[in-house]
């Protein structure tokens, strides 16, 4: 099972939990819809940085925990780390994961994120979750992020980021359909999931951090986020995917 830190999370039935993951990876698959190749992308690359399998892996914002689930049976001897703010999506991981993750509850837009979690990381992953901080938090971010990982390690950042033009390590792919659907099935998702008796605490504490802190709704182009990844120390920095609007940005340590 998961290993949690942080306040007693809800008990849900697996079953159910294992039903609201699997639904609410259908919902990213409309905003997303090639998120399947972004994941398998960011392995191979992530596989062959440092010519062997990831020992200490992150997966920041990482939501139910589906893709930290993933590269957990992909490296089984991967040390695999999941950090979210929100309380109903841990909540979901926790009573879901098979595998050995440990699942922590974090802020990234304040800095004590970093010290929870320590460093000499192989692999950070930050998959739609960054335009949800402002600008200045976004660039303390990748401070951040930098001082987490080990020399030569790994920042995968996949989100909204318009292309400008910035070099790509793969072609693009086609572009998301109607955002307008996407966006009724996310709130859809979330009028569903209000339903359920044991997650009535999660979305009570869910209400209370989202009602104070909106989304910033930040889209920066992709070479923002590669001078951004530059002036936090990091060396190489270039685009490995990207699908429409959505990019994935590599920076190494």
């Amino acid at each position: 099972m998961a290993t949690t830190t942080g306040p007693p999370s809800a008990v849900l039935d697996r079953a159910q939990a294992v039903r609201w993951r699997e639904t609410w990876a259908q919902v990213m698959g409309g905003f997303v819809p090639h998120l399947a190749t972004l994941e398998e992308t960011l392995c191979r690359v992530a596989e062959a940085a440092r010519g062997r399998t990831p020992g200490r892996v992150l997966d920041l914002g990482g939501g139910p925990g589906l893709l930290a689930e993933r590269m957990a049976r992909r490296w089984s001897d991967a040390e695999v780390t999941l950090m979210d703010i929100d309380p109903v999506l841990l909540a979901l991981a926790r009573g879901a994961l098979a595998a050995e993750v440990r699942a922590l509850e974090g802020d990234l837009s304040t800095p004590g994120w970093a010290a929870r979690v320590g460093g000499d990381h192989d692999l950070i992953t930050v998959v739609m979750t960054l335009h949800y901080l402002t600008p200045a938090q976004v660039r303390a971010f990748y401070g951040d992020a930098r001082r987490c990982l080990a020399p030569g390690g790994l920042l995968i950042v996949a989100d909204l980021m318009p292309d400008d033009g910035l070099p790509s390590l793969m072609g693009a792919l086609d572009p998301a359909p109607d955002e307008a659907a996407a966006e009724l099935a996310w709130a859809q998702w979330w009028n569903d999931i209000g339903t359920v008796e044991a997650l009535r605490p999660p979305l009570a504490q869910r209400a209370a951090i989202f009602d104070n802190s909106p989304p910033a709704e930040f889209t920066a182009p992709a070479s923002w986020h590669a001078t951004a990844a530059r002036e936090a120390g990091f060396g190489e920095a270039g685009i490995l995917w990207r699908c429409g609007r959505h990019a994935a940005l590599a920076a190494v340590a």
